[in-house]
């Protein structure tokens, strides 16, 4: 049960708060407070829609809207990113940001239990804010455990005066850098041919949207 929950959490926070960080401005603690507050709600409103067609249309509004996948996906493959020649690069952003959209899909996207949240903390550096949270799961067997309230810190920019996920950190991981792992691996795996890894890229992303496509036919029957 525990593992289920943490499953459901995890894409909660990937969902919802998922240029480069020289480009960004400064942040108003104030503002990145009433921003994590109402993208939370939003997100919550989402998650209780029931038809799949409209809950995929809302979290992808919101993904490509509050995320900066354009850094994300830059960061994710890191040193790589040089060794794209501009033509792969500009293959790879779009591609990256369908991965990104055909990913969070392949998870629970409806919960057993109430989830509620609330802004703990604002902490200003210089090209970013974290914002911690307190995910609260309305779940008896845990409050008994005193786990029932998890931390969970998203670190957001600001390009073009709009606020932005640029990371998420649930017990000190980082997300991203959980994801940079996974795509050197898959990339030394293809002997660092990058042609091959959007090759590949592709075809896991292709695999992963016509599965999602086959959830939203199965629920008009």
């Amino acid at each position: 049960m525990k593992s289920k929950i943490f499953l459901q959490l995890i894409i909660f926070c990937f969902a919802c708060f998922v240029g480069l960080a020289s480009a960004a401005e400064k942040i108003n603690p104030k503002e990145a407070e009433a921003w994590a507050n109402q993208k939370g709600r939003a997100l919550l409103d989402a998650f209780s829609l029931q038809d799949l067609k409209s809950k995929y249309a809302k979290l992808d509004e919101m993904f490509l809207n509050d995320v900066d996948l354009d850094y994300i996906g830059k960061f994710v493959v890191g040193k790589y990113w040089r060794q794209m020649s501009k033509e792969q690069q500009e293959r790879y952003i779009p591609l990256f940001k369908r991965y990104s959209l055909s990913l969070y899909k392949s998870f629970p996207l409806s919960f057993s239990l109430d989830i509620d949240f609330k802004v703990t903390n604002v902490k200003l550096e210089k090209d970013y804010a974290d914002i911690t949270t307190q995910i609260i799961l309305d779940e008896p067997e845990l409050a008994a455990q005193n786990q029932d309230k998890i931390l969970v810190v998203f670190r957001v920019h600001k390009v073009k005066d709009k606020l932005k996920i640029i990371d998420l950190k649930l017990a000190e991981s980082s997300l991203i850098l959980s994801y940079r792992g996974r795509f050197y691996e898959m990339i030394r795996e293809l002997d660092d041919e990058m042609e091959w890894f959007l090759e590949d890229l592709e075809t896991i992303t292709a695999s992963a949207e016509q599965q999602n496509q086959m959830k939203l036919e199965q629920q008009n029957f």
